[in-house]
């Protein structure tokens, strides 16, 4: 694990639990190795190996003679020599587990050209570090403006500098040769630093910037895997997977180094398999190979009159077919050697219990209750009153119907006043509306009108 400000876990304080790695729960940098060999006392009279393996930013690591005798453990920060002044890495492993990764790498521990440990570092020296560090991010980012401005073709992918700030390598790539000649004079006149430009590979690039995988696990690049092998499609063929470069295709825009891991088992089993054009004779007819499971040693056919009506055979019955197409002869159908495959369960759902209801999607959310509405009371003297609504206790007011009065009307009822109790609301009419029919005076007894004769 990183220590959280850098994704490579090379800064001068260590992850984990504090013990500078040596507990072997945790881990401080890319291509950890960890020490099986720790905590056991050598043999009487025998010296410890006095090579020590340091790492530095990302997944550099290099073997420093430990000439004066220090003790060192695992993640503890030490000061080396380089080509020019010092660096500042941190210890990898110690003892004789260094021999074996010397003997990886093809590298001899008598060599003259391994460089040695100058001592352990001072506060002094590790906030020059911390310094340098800091400017690495900036510095990158300036050096891709100044490279896009002078048209080069190439990325510009990571920026190391040396402890004692005197010296920044460049990390790039490039799909052609280009020359960067003048990019570093310019590069020296701005950052005022020795400049060194190294070429890395894509997969590379991916292993030192780090990341997540398809798989969900982190990038074997950046994490174990050293030596990068070439990978060709071929190997996608041989493990019958569908040659799609989106799913085939890493970070790096590489075919994705996992397609090399079980090669090997899938060229092993494919020795025992007849060549995949095979075809069958038969007094039927002849049949075509359509495909094969590797491991379970089957292979498939269909005759060209019933394409959809596929027949599995063992290889063994492919190979006693194909001696007796030799010999000249022909079986009646490959229905009589078709291997019997074991069927297939129903899918049905697994019985499991909702104990807590962890699958209800609305067990979070609140019941909304409606509000019951009042029912009017039956008891006496409560009864709802006339212009009352039977459903709430709100008096609902009945609307009279007004019919227009008639142009004799207007005429007896023209220049009088309508009364208090007859007269209409503001707002329902000013003119006709607001004026009622005259009411006839009953008071008085009228005389009846006399009848006319003949």
């Amino acid at each position: 694990m990183g220590c959280g400000n850098c994704s490579s876990g090379g800064c001068s304080s260590s992850a984990g639990c504090g013990s500078n790695g040596s507990c072997g729960t945790c881990s401080v940098s890319k291509l950890d190795v960890f020490n099986w060999l720790a905590g056991m006392e050598l043999p009487f009279g025998q010296k410890s190996f006095d090579i020590v393996e340091v790492y530095f930013k990302n997944t550099r690591k290099e073997f420093f003679r430990n000439s004066t005798g220090l003790e060192l453990t695992k993640g503890e920060p030490i000061v080396v020599e380089s080509a020019s002044g010092y660096d500042i890495g941190r210890v990898n492993l110690t003892g004789e587990l260094v021999r074996f990764q010397m003997q990886k790498r093809g590298e001899h521990p008598s060599g003259k050209d391994l460089r040695k440990i100058i001592r352990k570092p001072s506060q002094e020296d590790l906030d020059k570090w911390h310094e340098a560090r800091e400017l690495e991010k900036e510095t990158m980012l300036r050096s891709r403006l100044i490279s896009k401005e002078q048209k080069l073709q190439m990325k510009i992918s990571d920026v190391e500098y040396q402890a004692d700030r005197t010296k920044a390598t460049f990390y790039y790539t490039a799909d052609e040769r280009v020359d960067f000649r003048s990019l570093i004079r310019v590069l020296a006149d701005q950052f005022k630093v020795r400049i060194e430009m190294r070429q890395i590979g894509a997969r590379q690039e991916a292993g030192r910037l780090g990341g997540i995988g398809s798989c969900g696990r982190e990038l074997c690049c950046s994490t174990w895997l050293t030596d990068f092998r070439s990978v060709s499609t071929s190997a996608a063929r041989y493990q019958q997977l569908s040659i799609n470069p989106l799913k085939l295709a890493g970070q790096c825009g590489k075919l994705k180094c996992c397609l090399n891991y079980e090669l090997d088992s899938y060229l092993d089993a494919l020795k025992n398999f007849p060549d995949a054009n095979t075809k069958l004779d038969t007094k039927k007819g002849r049949s075509y190979h359509v495909k094969s499971d590797i491991f379970k040693q089957l292979m498939w056919f269909n005759y060209a009159e019933e394409p959809s009506k596929f027949i599995c055979l063992h290889i063994d019955r492919v190979k006693e077919i194909l001696e007796m197409n030799g010999q000249g002869q022909k079986p009646q159908d490959l229905e009589e050697f078709q291997e019997q495959l074991e069927p297939l369960e129903s899918t049905r759902e697994p019985d499991i219990e909702n104990v807590v209801g962890q699958d209800s999607l609305t067990r979070f959310d609140k019941e909304l209750k409606q509000k019951k509405r009042r029912k009017p009371s039956r008891k006496k003297g409560n009864a709802p009153q006339k212009g009352t609504s039977q459903k709430g206790d709100r008096p609902v007011k009945a609307k009279k119907k007004v019919s227009a009065p008639s142009q004799k009307a207007k005429k007896e009822s023209g220049g009088q006043k309508t009364s208090k109790n007859n007269q209409r609301p503001k707002g329902q009419g000013q003119n006709s509306n607001n004026k009622k029919r005259k009411q006839p005076n009953t008071n008085h007894k009228t005389k009846p009108t006399p009848k006319k004769e003949g």
